[in-house]
């Protein structure tokens, strides 16, 4: 049975951090970082297995509650994928109360995680995405 939380506490923050390790795209995260990524996210959502007392999956948005809403690290625990979890954590965020009246709900994917956020009405940006790396 599965809990959806909106707080981690420690031992759920360094679950969440060796999720980060397994992936591409966050294998670089400290675990130091974690609770300030945490802190700084408006929205925590994450799916809590309490029989094994672990974190199956997780994403958080940051948003200005009017016109942008962005939703970042969705991210389902490797022997917890293939059970639907991405689509609760999904369906999740697109009722949130608080982000019902949002304008505009954002994220980046992969080209074939495309197919999966358009079930629940994404599409796809025709803007260029411009980004600074730090440090340049």
């Amino acid at each position: 049975m599965l809990t959806l939380i909106h707080k981690l506490n420690p031992n759920q923050v360094e679950q969440l951090h060796q999720m980060y390790l397994q992936e591409w795209w966050s294998k670089e995260r400290a675990l130091a970082d974690v609770p300030t990524l945490l802190h700084n996210s408006d929205l925590l959502f994450g799916l809590w297995d309490e029989e094994s007392q672990r974190l199956a999956a997780f994403c958080r948005v940051l948003t200005d509650w009017v016109y942008r809403a962005i939703v970042f690290d969705v991210i389902v625990a490797a022997d917890y994928r293939g059970q639907g979890l991405g689509t609760k954590l999904i369906e999740h965020v697109t009722t949130h109360p608080q982000l019902a009246q949002v304008e505009c709900i954002q994220l980046f994917c992969t080209p074939e995680m495309q197919p999966f956020y358009e079930k629940y009405g994404f599409t796809q940006a025709q803007q260029t995405l411009m980004v600074r790396p730090c440090g340049e």
